[in-house]
């Protein structure tokens, strides 16, 4: 498939990251095992092929997908693992209010936010891989609305809008303690000021909310 569409898929190194919290204060280390992560994010062409529907508020071909839900984002990639031939990832109960990851499934699955990341920094340790002009489309640079993915400079591992443009929906629950089911998201979107588009920032939604800035990228462990 064309890669542009946003399954082009680029190996990520074994790695330890160590994620941060401003509201708590709160770090935490975790070590990860090789995995590959989506060059874009899912494009609307890409969603519309497999999902058959097109959702999002501004339209375009090599726009990001957005305005889908964490749920929306979960389907899609046990749709597509079944198109290619993968076993999905994910196994929904019949009630429809619950969700267990099969990690041993080679199929499409959201990043981790440890391993997004990871694959965000690519080896850099400040707030950006690069100047946030030439890698991503946020408030001061967007006019104000969402752009084709892979139009800014890639971080060093071949990854384009990690940072800005949309967020990107994780598999994590945020805080189950004091947000219940919300998940965590990832990267700054275009509406976003620059301080929310940094490789240590993170947000959080419903997993039913869909949001004209948030969309998702695909992952995939190595079998």
């Amino acid at each position: 498939m064309d890669g542009i569409a946003g399954n082009e898929m680029v190996a990520i190194p074994s790695g330890r990251v160590t994620l941060t919290d401003r509201r708590t204060k709160r770090s935490w280390s975790i070590g990860l095992a090789p995995y590959r992560l989506a060059a874009y994010p899912v494009t609307q062409e890409l969603y519309a092929r497999v999902a058959g529907e097109r959702p999002s508020a501004a339209q375009g071909e090599h726009f990001p997908v957005e305005s889908v839900s964490w749920w929306d984002a979960v389907r899609f990639c046990n749709a597509l693992s079944r198109q290619e031939g993968f076993t999905p990832a994910y196994r929904l109960r019949a009630d429809g209010d619950g969700v267990e990851w099969d990690g041993s499934a080679d199929g499409y699955r959201l990043p981790t936010e440890a391993e997004w990341e990871h694959a965000c920094r690519a080896g850099t340790t400040g707030p950006h891989y690069a100047p946030l002009d030439e890698i991503a489309w946020y408030r001061g640079n967007s006019r104000e609305g969402i752009h084709p993915v892979g139009g800014k400079r890639p971080n060093p591992w071949g990854l384009h809008d990690m940072l800005g443009n949309v967020w990107d929906w994780c598999w994590d629950v945020y805080d189950a303690e004091v947000y219940g089911s919300y998940r965590v998201l990832r990267g700054g979107g275009w509406f976003d000021e620059h301080w929310s588009c940094r490789a240590s920032a993170r947000r959080r939604s419903h997993p039913t909310f869909q949001v004209d800035d948030v969309g998702f990228r695909l992952a995939r462990s190595y079998g």
